[in-house]
């Protein structure tokens, strides 16, 4: 495990102390778990911009073209109130 010394500002340092105080755990491993989720945040970023820049609107229409005009099961219809002009 590495240490890192943080500047924090003294709100954000009592924010901190209280939220981490709230939880149970320390102040170090509320920060190591809000990183983990801001990275884990930015990642997915990344890949979802990476496969979408792989995708195709041809291939997508594709596919669409190939579902079957069928009436929805019962339950899975659109809401009246969300269909266009439905107003």
């Amino acid at each position: 495990m590495s240490t890192m010394s943080l500047r924090l500002p003294e709100s954000l340092h009592q924010r901190a102390r209280e939220l981490a105080e709230r939880e149970g755990i320390s102040i170090n491993q509320l920060i190591a778990t809000a990183l983990a989720e801001k990275i884990s945040a930015l990642d997915t970023i990344q890949y979802l911009e990476e496969r979408a820049a792989r995708g195709s609107r041809e291939a997508f229409l594709e596919v669409l073209r190939r579902i079957p005009s069928v009436p929805p099961a019962p339950g899975d219809e659109i809401p009246e109130e969300l269909r266009a002009g439905g107003e």
